[in-house]
C-alpha cells in the first residue's frame, strides 16, 4: 500500500470559496482516477502546522498506481485550474507500508 500526503498553504489573498473549490475538486478525483482505494481532504486544527492549513491523503494499492495519480488529466486539471493560482506552498510525502 501507498500512503500520499500532501499540506497545503495558501497565498493571503485566497478566498474561502477558492479554497472551497479544491477541495470539492479533490474529493471527486476518487471516482475519476483508477486504483485509488481511499482518499480523504479537511482543514488542518493543529496549532503544529507551520502554515499549512488543509491535507490530503489518499491511498494507492502500490507504486505504479501512484504513478499514474500524478500525471492523470482529471489530477493535472486540478493542479493547474484550482490549486496553482491560490497555492503558496505544498509538502508532499509518500511512504508505503
Amino acid at each position: 500500500m501507498i500512503e500520499h500526503i500532501v499540506l497545503f498553504q495558501w497565498k493571503p489573498e485566497a478566498t474561502p470559496e477558492q479554497i472551497e473549490n479544491v477541495l470539492t475538486e479533490l474529493k471527486a478525483l476518487q471516482t475519476k482516477i483508477p486504483n485509488i482505494l481511499d482518499l480523504s481532504v479537511g482543514k488542518n486544527f493543529s496549532e503544529r502546522s507551520q502554515g499549512f492549513t488543509h491535507g490530503l491523503v489518499v491511498r494507492f494499492p502500490n507504486r505504479e498506481a501512484l504513478e499514474v495519480y500524478g500525471p492523470h488529466e482529471a489530477h493535472q486539471h486540478v493542479v493547474q485550474t484550482f490549486i496553482m493560482p491560490i497555492r503558496l506552498d505544498t509538502l508532499a510525502v509518500d511512504y508505503e507500508f
